[in-house]
């Protein structure tokens, strides 16, 4: 039995290991392109399709579609974000799970640095096919779609290793992509990032939110969040 774990916990890791790197050479060869204005047309073409025909200042559908929108992008900022961080870490301290709080809270808050940094080390424009999008921060990769999959991601895992049926463990797994997915296309329907910007939001993010998994796995035996799971029953 110790020996069927074992290996299940090896080709764990080294399905995530395949995971990432590549996750890593996609976004690499996507990070190419952007940079060489490859994608540029059919960006456009796309945050073209989701604008009114009449009126592109607002998006296609009716007006309460927009304002649904508007509330689902801010899933993805820093603002609900950070309040949805402060949430987990608090009930997590209070179950008595310190290390899976700073599990997340490390994850969380070293992704938004490297989103600030890719950001920078880009420095793309943001779309100006759009009237009325005036905003001055880098474009790629989106933030939103970034911080969101490594957030909900996250915490999708952590509930996954809580859970005790299948059932759940899917369902919680599910309801994580959803969100990313809902943030990252509420951003090239408001117009204010390019596909490309979203796509690599999504890749940067899974990346990060597989690779601090892959290290808290590495350790899980000694200080893992199933070994604390034990420890707070």
């Amino acid at each position: 039995m110790a020996i069927r774990r074992l290996q299940r916990r090896e080709l764990i890791w080294l399905l995530t290991g395949a995971a990432v790197c590549a996750g890593l050479l996609a976004f690499l060869a996507l990070a190419d392109e952007v940079a060489e204005g490859g994608t540029l047309a059919f960006d456009v073409k796309i945050v073209r399709v989701f604008r009114s025909v009449a009126d592109p200042t607002h998006g296609i559908g009716p007006p309460w579609v927009e304002i649904a929108v508007r509330d689902i992008t801010a899933l993805g900022g820093a603002t609900v974000l950070g309040l949805i961080l402060a949430a987990v870490v608090g009930f997590l301290l209070l179950q008595a799970r310190t290390r899976t709080a700073l599990f997340v809270a490390a994850t969380a808050i070293s992704g938004e640095v490297l989103s600030y940094v890719l950001k920078h080390t880009f420095n793309r424009e943001r779309p100006s096919v759009i009237p009325g999008v005036h905003l001055t921060t880098p474009s790629f990769p989106s933030g939103h779609a970034m911080e969101s999959a490594i957030m909900y991601l996250t915490l999708g895992a952590v509930l996954m290793r809580v859970a005790k049926d299948r059932t759940t463990k899917v369902y919680c797994l599910g309801i994580a992509v959803f969100l990313t997915a809902l943030v990252g296309v509420s951003r090239v329907y408001l117009g204010v990032h390019y596909p490309t910007d979203v796509v690599a939001g999504w890749l940067v993010g899974f990346l990060w939110a597989s690779l601090c998994w892959f290290i808290e796995q590495r350790f899980e035996r000694r200080a893992g969040i199933a070994a604390e799971s034990k420890t707070a029953e």
